[in-house]
């Protein structure tokens, strides 16, 4: 499995290249970075005062057709009239363009928004589930052949076994690491009962959803779209532990089930999917652990002490799993 790519190549004189070949207009010298680690993001204004966000797709994480698949989704969704924001048209006629140092990039129109805050408002979390069943009312239209199939036997599976031989873990903790994701792979595979399969957001957090003031909430982020069962987009919503939260999962369910049906024996998946998880965040940490800011925003990755904890807490969510 390759390893991320860096942006060492995407310099402000390829960035302004990449605008301007994007939309055969000139922009002015604003450049003005976002908040974004995976991608770079950049707000950028043309001659004529129009703001846009270009998205510049870390190198060698998605092919260009998988990020197709992630545009045309959110087209999708913003032709049933659900609140996204999707990638715009080019000069090329699609929306996704290459810059010249080869780097994949989107250009979308520029909206504000605060971020979400439900706490305990019932009326919101209803409003969050009923958006949540419009996506899939649109994700189950079709399939992706391109993104993440989430299936421990395949994805996690992979990702395991690039964990263990990419020389992050060292030989003194390495044997314990191995062993406790072959017990929770194990696990999982044992459990994993999904039922439908769809395409989703993927990252369905509040930190990926905005509420504008007079227009209500707006997904946003679509860059970790894939195809697994419709609990993902629930569960990541949940501010705690499932049983914790049996007030906001209600409510979830209520404004789903106003919409779409859900088989809510795929409840019961949610730990299971939380361990993927875990999983795939620290493949995808080491995949990217050559990125010129990793070591600065993750100082303690890779180290024995940082590994021992990752154990433990895998520990602790298999025996979840098995317990329940």
């Amino acid at each position: 499995m390759p390893e991320f790519g860096t942006f060492d190549t995407l310099t402000p004189e390829v960035i302004f290249a990449a605008a301007e070949q994007a939309f055969g207009r000139r922009f002015s010298g604003l450049l003005l970075p976002l908040p974004s680690y995976v991608n770079r993001v950049y707000e950028m204004e043309a001659a004529d005062h129009e703001r846009f966000i270009f998205k510049f797709y870390r190198p060698g994480r998605w092919s260009r057709a998988a990020l197709l698949e992630e545009h045309l989704f959110t087209l999708e969704a913003r032709e049933a009239e659900i609140p996204v924001i999707a990638p715009l048209r080019q000069a090329n006629g699609s929306t996704l363009g290459t810059a010249p140092d080869g780097t994949f990039y989107a250009a979308f129109p520029k909206r504000w928004g605060r971020g979400l805050e439900p706490e305990s408002d019932g009326p919101v979390w209803r409003r969050l589930g009923a958006l949540i069943a419009r996506l899939h009312m649109v994700g189950a239209a079709r399939s992706a052949k391109h993104r993440i199939q989430l299936d421990p036997r395949g994805n996690t599976l992979d990702e395991i076994a690039h964990l263990l031989s990419c020389g992050v873990v060292s030989e003194r903790v390495r044997p314990a690491l191995a062993s406790t994701l072959k017990r929770l792979l194990l696990a999982l595979a044992e459990r994993y009962r999904p039922g439908e399969m769809i395409r989703l957001h993927g990252d369905c957090h509040k930190g990926n959803i905005l509420e504008r003031p007079d227009e209500g909430l707006m997904l946003i982020d679509f860059d970790d779209m894939l195809s697994g069962p419709p609990v993902q987009d629930l569960w990541l919503l949940l501010p705690g532990p499932v049983e914790e939260c049996s007030f906001e999962l209600g409510e979830l369910l209520a404004g789903y089930e106003s919409i779409r049906s859900f088989d809510r024996s795929t409840l019961d998946q949610i730990e299971l999917l939380r361990a993927m998880r875990m999983i795939y965040f620290l493949d995808w940490c080491a995949k990217q652990r050559s990125d010129s800011g990793f070591a600065e925003r993750y100082p303690d990755w890779g180290t024995d002490a940082f590994w021992r904890s990752e154990i433990a807490a895998l520990e602790n969510q298999l025996a979840l799993i098995v317990e329940s």
